[in-house]
């Protein structure tokens, strides 16, 4: 199916022509007119809606031009045998266990990838390339999942995080994999089914307030207080 229009000035014929062809599609293919994954820049087939909403934001917000092969939407899954094989072998969660031990999550936070085995499997042969050619340390889901855990350690803004990720596609060699936005590190990361929680650490970085010190007010280990003080007395 030709795919052109993807790149096309959304005023113009082709990009007309070449929606209405992308939800013909997607109709034909899924049998729904109401429950259709939207991949326009803004959802990136997060979030369903019906044609006319889908058709909106494909205009207004332009479509996800990453989004190559429309697995979502009905188009088989072009990938490697190796990579499918890969899945099946090792079943996602221990090939990437290493994602839920760097932002302490547990095995309900991966999401159900049973039910959808080619959005896991994409996710896996994009995110098993080296962070730049030749890097054998480093993955782009490894690296990123590293960036982020210091941005929740630290509470980056997502504005600083950007920045922090734009430098870094600098500094390291051409072709590197790093995401330039705070959008696309979200986009790799709920493809998976991971997020993350904010909670509150001891000043000295002695513990954090969750399990069994979630409603203590006071550090265990050196004694300080876990809030400082405000015009509430309560203040983070």
């Amino acid at each position: 199916m030709d795919k052109s229009w993807m790149h096309s000035d959304r005023r113009s014929k082709a990009y007309e022509f070449g929606v209405e062809a992308f939800l013909n599609f997607a109709v034909e293919n899924l049998l729904t007119t109401t429950h259709i994954r939207c991949p326009c820049v803004k959802c990136v087939n997060l979030k369903l809606f019906g044609v006319g909403i889908i058709r909106d934001h494909v205009y207004f917000n332009g479509i996800d031009h990453s989004y190559k092969n429309w697995t979502f939407h009905g188009e088989p899954w072009e990938a490697t045998t190796n990579a499918s094989r890969n899945v099946e072998e090792d079943d996602g969660h221990s090939r990437y266990s290493f994602v839920s031990e760097e932002i302490d999550m547990d095995d309900n936070d991966f999401g159900d990838f049973g039910s959808d085995p080619y959005e896991f499997a994409n996710v896996i042969v994009d995110g098993d390339q080296p962070v730049y050619p030749g890097c054998r340390k480093y993955t782009k889901l490894s690296a990123l999942v590293k960036l982020y855990n210091l941005k929740a350690k630290h509470g980056m803004s997502d504005v600083c995080f950007t920045e922090l990720l734009i430098l870094q596609g600098d500094l390291l060699p051409e072709g590197n994999t790093i995401p330039t936005s705070m959008y696309e590190t979200k986009k790799t990361l709920c493809a998976l089914g991971l997020s993350y929680e904010k909670m509150h650490a001891c000043p000295n970085d002695c513990i954090l307030y969750r399990k069994e010190y979630e409603d203590s007010t006071n550090c265990p280990t050196c004694g300080i207080s876990r809030w400082k003080e405000g015009k509430d007395s309560r203040e983070l």
